[in-house]
Formats: structure tokens, sequence, C-alpha cells
């Protein structure tokens, strides 16, 4: 359901605005459309029409389909939170208002609907070779620098953009009203910066502990990293800023290495998070820092070795204690 919203909302902005151009022109910065034409939705939402697509992909062949649902009802709500106070005020005619009031409200339905029905699809007896599989040790490293690099980025901007912006812009920018005038299906620019933020960190984490949510939340983390990095360097390109690079004071320079940054980080996070996963299980391959559990720690009631005949048994201190173990603990 969600995605046909979107798939809804973007062809009304294709019609409204006579083509598909000049809504890729809207959403790169290129013009400021106004009146009817004024497109209501940005490069997020294609970012999120693809998460479901690939969501319901995984749903129907993954075993790690439960964490791909309550991760992407999660994003939903999220993302879609802020059209409940923000639509209202909008800079948009009221029939228009109250299609993107209903869509919100279906979305943040649709979103909680996804986690329930994950939440229920979670199975605690899942053995071994069924459980949801995280990112593997070099892999899951990998993601921790790249997706925490940018999410430290988008923190830094975010901050900068303070001494910038008069103080009247604030708190629009995160919450939403007057002065800002944002897309009518759409969030705040801050509130969307700061979810992806969010995103990439939870995801950076989960990613070198090996945790399961970490796939799919870094998929979509990945996605609009890259989708960040597309549009600047269509900017880029189309105001010619690689030739003045020298030229240009510090800051412009930072900001265009910051849009290539998440050109080149975005597409290396989903190549990583899409090839298969490997368990972190006591019996599976270790942990990230040498051991079977999450940071090279054994887990508790890991079963000591078994003794090999005319072995002789470890020196006081240098393995476990003799006597019997519980087994491994299932999760």
């Amino acid at each position: 359901m969600p995605a046909l919203l979107i798939i809804a909302w973007l062809v009304r902005d294709v019609r409204a605005a006579d083509g598909l151009l000049p809504v890729w022109e809207y959403w790169s910065g290129f013009t400021t459309l106004r009146g009817v034409a004024q497109p209501t939705t940005t490069a997020s939402s294609f970012v999120l029409l693809v998460a479901y697509g690939a969501a319901a992909v995984a749903a129907l062949r993954s075993a790690a389909a439960a964490s791909v649902l309550i991760v992407t009802g999660v994003v939903t709500i999220v993302l879609r939170l802020p059209g409940v106070w923000t639509i209202a005020d909008a800079a948009a005619p009221q029939d228009l208002r109250d299609r993107a009031l209903l869509t919100t409200y279906t979305a943040l339905a649709a979103g909680l609907a996804l986690i329930v029905v994950g939440t229920a699809g979670r199975r605690p007896s899942w053995e071994d070779a069924e459980r949801p599989v995280g990112p593997g040790r070099g892999t899951g490293v990998a993601v921790f620098l790249l997706l925490g690099l940018q999410a430290v980025i988008f923190i830094a901007w975010e901050i900068r953009q303070t001494f910038l912006y008069p103080s009247g812009f604030y708190p629009a920018w995160f919450i939403g009203g007057r002065p800002l005038n944002i897309p009518v299906t759409e969030g705040p620019p801050g509130w969307i910066t700061g979810a992806i933020i969010l995103m990439a960190l939870v995801a950076a984490i989960g990613a070198v502990v090996g945790a399961g949510y970490a796939r799919p939340l870094g998929l979509i983390a990945g996605g609009f990293v890259f989708s960040s990095g597309v549009l600047g360097m269509a900017r880029i390109i189309r105001f010619e800023m690689y030739e003045r690079f020298t030229d240009l004071d510090i800051e412009a320079q930072l900001n265009l290495l910051s849009f290539v940054s998440s050109f080149l980080v975005g597409p290396v996070v989903l190549i990583l998070l899409a090839r298969k996963g490997v368990q972190r299980t006591p019996h599976g391959p270790p942990g990230p820092w040498g051991g079977g559990g999450p940071w090279g720690a054994q887990p508790p009631g890991y079963p000591p070795p078994q003794a090999v005949p005319g072995q002789q048994p470890p020196a006081p201190g240098f393995g476990p204690p003799p006597g019997p173990s519980s087994p491994p603990p299932r999760w």
C-alpha cells in the first residue's frame, strides 16, 4: 500500500509538471516550480519506493523477512509522521492537502501493520539455518566505518547550518511550519536528515556486531546516502563546479567533497550489504573481534571443547572450568 501511494503521487507530479524532467530538476535543486505544478514529492519518496519493492521481494524469499518488515515499518512511520502536523499549514490547495493527509494516515497505518506482522512472524524456535543473518565480520566493519563517516558528515553540516541560516528558520527546519515551504507529502528537511543520520548510526553499530536488522536498515540508509550523492553530483555537473573547484572557498570545497563522498559511499554500502550474510552464533563464524560472540567474547553457556583422547587438558586459567556446561542459548 505505501508503494502504491508513492507511485500515485509521483504520477501526479509528472502530469502536473508536464514531464519527468521538470520534476527531476526540482528534486535536484535546479529550479523552483510554483502554483499547481509544485511537486508534492522529493527524491526521498523514490528511495522509499525502491525500499518497499526490495522489502516485498525479501519478505517472500528471505529467512530475514521479519526483520525486513519491522525495519521497513519503523522507517515508514519515522519519515511520514511529520505530515500529521505539517500538512495543515502547507502552501497547497485544500483538496491536495486533504489527499496528502489521508495518504499520511494510510502510510502510518501500513507502517504499524508491517511492524505487527514482522513481530508476529518472528519464531524463537528457528533452526540455525533459518535464522536471520547479519553482515560478516569484514563487511560489518567496512559498513560501520562507511556509514559512520557519512553520519558524521551529515551531523557536521547540520551543525554548520545553524550559523548560516537566520534564527527564524529554526525550528521549522526540523518540525515544519512557516517560513519553510516543503512538498505536501514530505517531512521537513532537518527531520529527514536526522532520520537518515539515526538510520546510518544504528545500522553501522548493528553491522559491526552482526545484527540481523543491520542489513535491511543499512540498505535503506545506503540508499538515502546514495540519493544525496546523486543529487549533489547533478548540481556539481550542472553548474560546472568541478571546473572552479580551486577558486571556491574552503567551505564550498568541503560541501562539494561531501557530495562526492555520498556518491561513492552509498553504492559501496549497498553492494556490501546486498551480499549474503553469515550467522554469528556460537557454532558459526567468529565475531568481528575474534570470538564466537558479537565482540569476540564467548556467550554465556558456551560449551567447552571436547577432550581428545591422549591430549592433555588445558592449564588452569587458560580454559573453561571442568564440569558440565549448559547448552548454548537460542535466539
